[in-house]
């Protein structure tokens, strides 16, 4: 790699030339709002199959004709402009038709993950008040238990049959619940009716979205149309999506990256998008050959799962164009065996909850580039519209290949946090948004991730990143993931432990790991300790859990 020049300022965005051609460098907004943005998408093509689900299809038509049934229902029960409204569901289609409606209204979505239950799911709603909910029916019972008491005054039950018919016996497949209204039976009892669109604009909210609340309680992010539209048509535009392409859905909907990467930016793209429900590698890997999936963005997590199926190919992949892995680092041996083993490079592709998903990127077709020092890889150049430094503790910019807190600004970066000033002017001084994550630039602009602020270990007066120490562990041939956290130490102050589960059938030793890495890393960066495990806490969206894993030392 080039030595790095420090009169090479990253104001000048040096990036640009890593476009691809054609590529328009500061996109502007076509639409005020989402609603209108799907009007659009609508009126293009309105025959055309923009979700499947199993062997079900529904064209663009269906989709809207069945948003706007709902929107009327939920303004008969009093649903307007700036109303917050929960979503507890997995990836399915009745997803983008309750967003839609709500949009529609005026209304704010706001994504919860299904898996969340009792105390933990009470917390975000009594953090955001919602006034109603859409839940599995499945959930009917302990639904009712949860919210009880809380600002929730309706929750409307959903059939994950419905819009399928082969029902996969390999999927959990749950029956309707007499105790909760049903939306399919609203949308068949408001058929044709129109709602009454409110005046919605570019800097309403239209989502809130927590945090993974890995650095403390989760925070609501206030992610605005005009954030949402940015991302989805930024990125649709990056990876070229259009009408002959069709999406996964790998990453949930109740996540950033499932909602705006996958599901937003197919739909307002023109593209065609499967959903399968909740991730299962096998239901996963058998939609990529049945629906001719072309594109999917999804965490590594994700793509390790599919690489576990021993009669996974690259035949099950064959009519793939592109892929991306986001909300982790790749370590440069997992993306070397994901390409030996299904013929395709996984893309890199940086983004937050409070960057909207998007952000920074590996151009489609090329490779990232690997950083010098220490082989991590590169999560690629700031996309169109983006704006990146690197900073030190009191926000002045530092010269390139001198690592930093990367700092980022972008139309589809959040104005702020629910109700919680201090956090927003914390994280967003004048605008930009402090991400926490340690980076380096090189003269070109393609951006490296070190680590976490947070997760840096200080052993014996050595800053050690785990990354580093993760990437080293990977390049062994038995290890499946690694985690690298510290732990106090009286002599070194933290020690350096590791924590490796393995391939399904590998074997190896912890004595056999820390031989293996010994040739790799100073003495200081390798670990005192390696815990096998059979399995790495993980947050719902793959992210691994340091904290608990801290914990457990």
């Amino acid at each position: 790699m080039t030595p790095p020049n420090p009169e090479v300022l990253p104001d000048e965005r040096p990036w640009l030339t890593s476009y691809p051609a054609g590529t328009d460098p500061d996109p502007v907004l076509r639409y005020a709002c989402l609603a209108e943005a799907w009007d659009a998408r609508v009126a293009r093509a309105p025959h055309r199959v923009l979700v499947r689900y199993f062997d079900g299809a529904l064209t663009a038509a269906q989709v809207d004709a069945a948003s706007d049934a709902l929107a009327a229902a939920l303004q008969d029960r009093g649903v307007g402009r700036g109303d917050r409204v929960a979503i507890h569901l997995q990836s399915v289609p009745h997803y983008l038709v309750v967003l839609l409606a709500l949009w529609k209204t005026g209304a704010i979505g706001v994504p919860l993950n299904p898996m969340y239950r009792g105390r933990e799911l009470r917390r975000l709603v009594d953090d955001c008040r919602p006034v109603g909910v859409f839940a599995a029916h499945t959930d009917a019972a302990e639904m009712t238990a949860a919210l009880a008491g809380s600002s929730v005054t309706w929750v409307i039950g959903v059939n994950d049959r419905d819009w399928q018919t082969r029902n996969d016996d390999r999927v959990a497949w749950g029956a309707a619940s007499s105790e909760l209204a049903d939306l399919s039976a609203l949308v068949a009892q408001y058929a044709g009716h129109r709602p009454r669109r409110p005046a919605v604009g570019a800097d309403d909210t239209a989502l809130i979205c927590y945090t993974s609340g890995t650095t403390g309680p989760p925070k609501g992010a206030l992610n605005s149309h005009g954030n949402v539209l940015h991302s989805a048509a930024n990125f649709g535009a990056w990876v070229r999506l259009g009408p002959d392409d069709v999406v996964l859905g790998i990453a949930p909907l109740f996540h950033i990256s499932g909602v705006i990467l996958n599901a937003a930016t197919a739909v307002l793209n023109d593209a065609a998008l499967v959903l399968v429900g909740r991730y299962r590698p096998e239901v996963v890997l058998d939609a990529f050959a049945e629906h001719g999936v072309t594109f999917t963005l999804g965490s590594i997590t994700a793509f390790n799962a599919l690489m576990a199926l021993e009669h996974a190919g690259a035949d099950h992949l064959r009519r793939v164009r592109l892929l991306y892995s986001g909300g982790a680092p790749v370590p440069p041996a997992t993306v070397e065996a994901f390409q030996e083993r299904f013929g395709h490079y996984l893309h890199n592709v940086w983004g937050m909850t409070e960057t909207t998903a998007g952000g920074i990127a590996v151009p489609p077709g090329r490779r990232a580039r690997l950083h010098a020092a220490d082989g991590t890889l590169s999560v690629g150049v700031p996309t169109p519209g983006v704006v990146v430094r690197v900073v030190d503790a009191e926000g002045t910019g530092l010269p390139c290949g001198t690592a930093g807190e990367l700092e980022i600004s972008a139309p589809q970066v959040i104005s702020g946090y629910w109700q919680k000033p201090d956090s927003s002017a914390a994280a967003l001084p004048q605008g930009r948004l402090r991400t926490g994550d340690v980076a380096v630039l090189d003269p070109d602009g393609w951006v490296y991730l070190v680590d976490r602020l947070k997760d840096q270990i200080n052993t014996s007066g050595y800053k050690v990143w785990p990354r580093e120490v993760e990437d080293a562990l990977y390049e062994h041939p038995a290890v499946f993931e690694a985690a690298v956290v510290g732990e106090a130490d009286a002599y070194r102050g933290e020690a350096v432990v590791a924590h490796v589960s393995l391939k399904p059938g590998a074997t190896a030793t912890a004595d056999e790991l820390h031989a293996f890495v010994r040739g790799r890393l100073a003495a200081y960066k390798r670990p005192r300790r390696i815990h096998l495990v059979d399995e790495l806490p993980k947050t719902a969206t793959g992210k691994i859990r340091r904290q608990e894993l801290r914990k457990r030392d």
